[in-house]
């Protein structure tokens, strides 16, 4: 049995890229395109997350102040050169709510595929990014 990521706070930038890999290869599984963007969806995060701890004292120094940020601005902050990947899954999160709310025929199948190829890609850029060649495929 996986433990919810989001019940272990603690995890290092190396589980969490691990742990991104392990959700997208899940996620491909999917027979349901709606749970199948999600989960991609979700791993990305993780991943931008990872970045975010490596980085955290960057992105820090960049937030607007008295306005929240999401994660996808953070990471814009904390890692410009992934401004383009930021700003992908940024436009992609509304359809990730709808889909985990269980929306249905919110994502088509080549959506579905789209996200989970896109992730998988951000993944890849990222573990060369940070240095992580255990990680690399």
């Amino acid at each position: 049995m996986r433990i919810p990521a989001d019940q272990l706070p603690n995890r290092s930038p190396l589980q969490l890229l691990s742990t991104a890999r392990q959700d997208l290869d899940d996620a491909a599984e999917q027979s349901r395109p709606g749970q199948r963007y999600a989960e991609a969806h979700m791993a990305a995060l993780r991943v931008a997350v990872a970045v975010l701890a490596v980085r955290a004292g960057d992105a820090a120094g960049r937030r607007r102040p008295g306005r929240p940020s999401s994660t996808w601005e953070l990471l814009q902050g904390a890692a410009p050169e992934l401004e383009e990947w930021a700003s992908h899954f940024a436009r992609t999160a509304r359809k990730r709510v709808l889909a985990q709310a269980g929306i249905p025929d919110i994502v088509t199948a080549e959506e579905a595929d789209a996200i989970v190829a896109d992730a998988r890609r951000f993944l890849d850029v990222v573990v060369r990014l940070l240095g992580f060649s255990a990680l690399a495929r």
